[in-house]
């Protein structure tokens, strides 16, 4: 069942011009989420704004999705996302946003963060390579107070992730990178929902969202509520 949630967003700027209309994200990963495969189901979601993909979900599912909703796609590459496999196929989704880059979509900033180390098969995980994920997109926002939302494959270390299994304990790195730039929106799959107590977690400033299948994300202007009063 596809996941649902909302709240408001800290920059009035990428409202302008939608009439008080949210910006609302379904963000996916790791397993394709049955509900969104019957064109009623769809339907009934409503207008997305923006797909966005945190890993492990194949260019197939992915481009489905995008064309499903006729959005635009943004996504990041998990550790399952073997790389000779989007070499053949990968003309069906465009490029995954290299990591540390940040993008503008739907008025909004956007970082990706793909998974640090070898993919496929033979995965495996670097910290070393999160680290130097971690302080390349730090250096990159020096100077830049806007909002951010981050996007991974593998969550921070202590923050919606497995810390006493390796396969799914988060990067040390990260978790550094999200103390430092404290972003209001950190999305990211990989950990196992029957694994976490909760799929969004808050810590400090940010909100932490595990997106494992399908979860809709409704942004809401900053004085959206005051005008409901």
């Amino acid at each position: 069942m596809t996941r649902h949630v909302s709240f408001q967003w800290p920059d009035p700027a990428p409202f302008r011009g939608r009439g008080g209309a949210p910006i609302r994200l379904l963000v996916v990963s790791d397993v394709l989420d049955p509900t969104l495969v019957d064109k009623r189901n769809r339907e009934a979601v409503g207008t997305i704004d923006l797909i966005v993909g945190c890993g492990d979900l194949d260019c197939h599912d992915l481009s489905f999705i995008a064309d499903g909703f006729n959005a635009p796609l943004v996504y990041v590459h998990g550790n399952h996302d073997a790389d000779e496999r989007w070499a053949s196929y990968g003309k069906f989704c465009p490029q995954a946003i290299q990591s540390t880059a940040v993008q503008k979509h739907a008025g909004l900033s956007i970082a990706g963060l793909s998974w640090p180390g070898a993919r496929g098969k033979s995965a495996t995980r670097s910290e070393r390579l999160a680290w130097n994920q971690s302080l390349r997109l730090a250096v990159r926002r020096l100077g830049r107070n806007g909002p951010l939302i981050v996007i991974s494959h593998m969550p921070p270390f202590g923050a919606g992730d497995v810390p006493d299994g390796n396969y799914h304990r988060g990067f040390r790195g990260y978790r550094w990178l999200m103390d430092r730039l404290a972003p209001p929106l950190w999305l990211h799959g990989h950990t196992p929902l029957a694994g976490t107590t909760d799929w969004q977690i808050q810590v400090g400033s940010t909100t932490l969202i595990n997106a494992t299948g399908a979860v809709i994300i409704e942004l809401l202007a900053p004085d959206s509520m005051d005008k409901a009063r």
